[in-house]
């Protein structure tokens, strides 16, 4: 079998799985967001940290809960990591350096998961597990809450209540994140990944000497960094790691995670907004930008342009031979058009223009299929822009859902599209202009300033999958780029609970014959058309600079 055709049917494979799961799971978390039953277990979370899970919140209230929860989450995982050394089970590590310390919390409560350190040489058993495996949970479950407090901004009237944010996050985490990773633990299991406690052992030969490996709850975590679009590692070559991803079942199976959710919660939205072809539309686009990529990466990478190529059937460099170039692709692209930031293979060894798809994917806003959670919100940021724009060709004001997009909801879309753009850029430019910085690029030129943006491009954008080449534990790269996560998680946050907010006190518009269909093919078409148009505005001159010039130069 070719190369080509088994990367195409690995593909097809992934997305009939994709669609056999989309129905049932979309369905169930509809169910599990508009209950007003709790679980027993439920009960006893709500009693431990005195929340009332009955009591409705208005937005700043709402947005109180995600910061204040996550404030705490930051400072936990912080200390945990200053006091590592005195920990049972630490493996012998000593404690983290205060900047890495603070990038490393940063990054696991923003969802981000960046890794600037080795994780089997820094980590022991209890922060892995006590500390990161448990933001990979609670991280994408405040994603998911902030998703469903918009989606019921646009489907309540008359009200600025958007639910609680207790029972959204706890929900999340109980009934949906831990029973499918309790699943495809015990699945990864079976196909080899490792779920141990061991310590540090030596293991075969190695260049004339031995290599050390440590064991861990590999499995466990993979399956909720997959699942909750995390993706930092147990190990430093992350799902590149046999002990992580074994095989290329095991490497279908966390693409299939990856993907799951996101995509599932256009269903959600539709189910919950009383219209199953609003949500068949948001799918559409967050389908069409997905295959494009994907198509497009794959040729990319399979493209032969000289005699190594043709020997080695594309650009293998970098790449993990047990996944070959379509599973190595597929993978790419799954990560970086979500917020997820595992990698199966090296970014920095594709070609130019394969760089350059994996860093766009970041910054089109993660959004096709996109986070768990921050891809449907993010999505329906652009949607509000979207009818916005198509208002002002035909000289109408904008409705969508039958909310009117006001000067209010349009500057709060505006300030949402307009953050993580100047974060990317600005962060950049400073390291750029400043002689230390530049000092961490392993490659000069075009190579070496792609290096440069695709990390702060990975941080603000709450991705957290490493260019590679860029030596990223110094004091510069671990405090700026744990700001632009953090600034690129929750300011975004801020925008949306308070479009929610705004939404939900709107009295409905009843549709007439000027109103514009939003669950027709041509929407959709408007939709992606004014996703690429933003984007490519916003960061083409430094694309240009960076991974274009590189392709164009090869």
């Amino acid at each position: 079998m070719s190369p080509v055709l088994a990367g195409v049917l690995q593909l097809l494979a992934l997305i009939a799985a994709l669609a056999l799961a989309y129905r049932p799971l979309g369905d169930y978390m509809a169910r599990v967001y508009s209950s007003d039953k709790h679980l027993r277990v439920e009960k006893w979370i709500y009693k431990a940290i005195g929340a009332n899970p009955n009591t409705e919140m208005r937005w700043p209230a709402y947005l109180r809960g995600v910061l204040a929860f996550s404030a705490v989450g930051v400072l936990f995982l912080y200390l945990l990591q200053r006091v590592q050394g005195s920990l049972p089970g630490s493996l012998g590590f000593s404690a983290i350096d205060p900047d890495q310390a603070f990038n490393t919390a940063a990054s696991f409560v923003a969802n981000t998961n960046w890794q600037s350190y080795y994780g089997e040489q820094a980590m022991g058993h209890v922060v892995q597990t006590g500390g990161l495996a448990v933001q990979n949970f609670v991280s994408a479950a405040v994603g998911i809450a902030v998703a469903v407090a918009l989606v019921r901004g646009f489907a309540r009237s008359r009200t600025g209540e958007l639910g609680n944010f207790w029972a959204d996050l706890v929900r999340g985490t109980v009934r949906i994140l831990l029973p499918i990773s309790v699943v495809a633990a015990i699945v990864l299991v079976a196909l080899g990944a490792i779920q141990n406690f061991a310590g540090i052992h030596e293991v075969g030969q190695f260049m004339g000497g031995t290599q050390q490996w440590n064991g861990g709850a590999v499995a466990s975590q993979e399956a909720i960094k997959e699942l909750g679009t995390n993706g930092g590692g147990y190990f430093n070559a992350n799902s590149a790691h046999p002990f992580e991803n074994p095989n290329p079942i095991s490497n279908l199976l966390e693409i299939f995670l990856i993907l799951l959710i996101p995509f599932a919660l256009t269903r959600t939205f539709g189910r919950m907004v009383g219209s199953l072809r609003q949500g068949y539309a948001i799918l559409a686009t967050m389908a069409t930008i997905w295959i494009g990529f994907t198509a497009l990466m794959m040729w990319t990478e399979f493209h032969h342009g000289g005699p190594a190529f043709d020997l080695a059937g594309g650009a293998m460099e970098g790449k993990e031979t047990r996944f070959g170039i379509g599973g190595s692709s597929i993978f790419a692209v799954a990560t970086t058009l979500t917020s997820t930031g595992a990698v199966n293979s090296f970014h920095s060894s594709f070609t130019g223009f394969g760089g350059g798809i994996t860093m766009l994917g970041m910054q089109l806003g993660e959004i096709a299929p996109g986070g768990v959670g921050s891809g449907i919100y993010g999505m329906l940021i652009m949607a509000v822009i979207a009818v916005f724009i198509a208002g002002l060709m035909v000289g109408r004001t904008p409705e969508y859902l039958g909310k009117k997009i006001g000067t209010r909801e349009i500057k709060l879309a505006a300030c949402y599209i307009l953050v993580t753009p100047a974060l990317v850029l600005c962060f950049t430019a400073a390291a750029m202009a400043l002689p230390t910085p530049v000092d961490s690029m392993t490659n000069s030129g075009a190579h070496g300033f792609s290096e440069i943006l695709y990390a702060y491009t990975s941080g603000a954008n709450n991705n957290g999958s490493a260019f590679a080449g860029l030596n990223a534990d110094t004091q510069w790269f671990n405090s700026t780029i744990g700001l632009a996560m953090l600034l690129g998680r929750f300011l975004p946050i801020v925008f949306v609970l308070a479009l929610a907010g705004s939404l939900a006190e709107q009295k409905p518009v009843p549709a007439t014959a000027g109103t514009l269909r939003t669950d027709k093919p041509l929407f959709a078409g408007l939709l992606v058309g004014t996703i690429l148009i933003i984007t490519g505005l916003t960061y083409f001159p430094a694309l240009a600079l960076g991974p274009l010039a590189e392709g164009l130069a090869s």
